[in-house]
């Protein structure tokens, strides 16, 4: 990336592995008077190609892609000289802290207009004002990070066994524009609502996009356990285990919530509830 007068336009990229998700970014960037599109991609290959060939001066990069994601799609493009990027996400907490230091802007799926228009504003001033030894400065600083977290976690990049690995102590959550800081000990339950997981924290309720599995993953296994392919529930809110009906029981909680155990979980759970006597 080259510097740029005031007057001229920025150009940009979309990548993003999901086609709809592109077309959202494509729409809201073209009520921008000052930027032009000059291409997209779907993968992170294709965004390095694409990249190294436009020279953009804004690109706007989903995280999580497969093979390529886009933290390794930033390695690639760096000694080029890097353009100004506002990565597009739906989770990934520890990425997210990073990018309030060391990135031009972030955009936390599901995203409104006003926060789009917030990130296409950020990123207009660091590319006419701030130069482009800013923003290599800025990507060099989010690299080194990112690479510090890969680096401390345990082989294959998921948490090893309990007590081992490395989980999340907070969730990031957005309602209404905002982005709220959820710490893990104050979610009660969790539940799946379509494409979203619903958490329960004292009496109230969050929605964020992200999988059971995923989830599960990032949660202290000795703190959370699931007991249906679609609840998991923090242990310290379990008070008992209820019979319910052919051998199946129900998890009751300190507030009176009952929960349904699948037989699945059971054995599971009871081996938890053990130790944590």
């Amino acid at each position: 990336m080259t510097a740029i007068s005031a007057s001229a336009p920025l150009r940009a990229v979309i990548v993003d592995d999901e086609p709809a998700a592109r077309r959202g970014v494509r729409l809201l960037l073209e009520r921008e008077r000052d930027v032009d599109i000059v291409g997209e991609a779907g993968d992170g290959d294709a965004a390095v190609s694409l990249i190294t060939r436009e020279r953009p001066d804004l690109v706007f990069l989903d995280v999580q892609m497969p093979a390529c994601d886009g933290f390794e799609v930033v390695r690639r493009v760096a000694p080029l000289g890097a353009p100004a990027v506002v990565f597009i996400t739906a989770y990934d907490e520890h990425a997210l802290r990073a990018f309030d230091v060391h990135a031009v802007d972030y955009l936390l799926k599901p995203y409104d207009d006003d926060r789009f228009r917030a990130a296409v504003g950020r990123a207009r001033e660091t590319v006419r004002r701030r130069g482009v030894d800013t923003l290599n400065e800025r990507l060099t600083k989010l690299l080194a990070f990112v690479e510090a977290q890969q680096s401390a976690a345990p082989a294959g990049g998921s948490p090893g066994p309990a007590g081992e690995g490395l989980f999340t102590d907070r969730i990031l959550l957005k309602s209404s524009g905002e982005i709220f800081f959820l710490k893990a000990d104050e979610i009660d339950w969790i539940e799946a609502e379509g494409d979203y997981m619903k958490f329960h924290v004292a009496g109230r309720t969050h929605l964020l996009r992200e999988t059971m599995a995923r989830l599960e993953e990032r949660l202290d296994p000795k703190k959370f356990i699931r007991i249906h392919r679609s609840t998991i529930v923090h242990i310290d809110r379990v008070r008992k285990l209820s019979p319910s009906f052919a051998g199946e029981y129900a998890v009751v909680l300190h507030d009176g919530t009952k929960l349904k155990l699948s037989r699945g979980y059971q054995e599971r759970l009871q081996e938890l509830l053990k130790h944590a006597l």
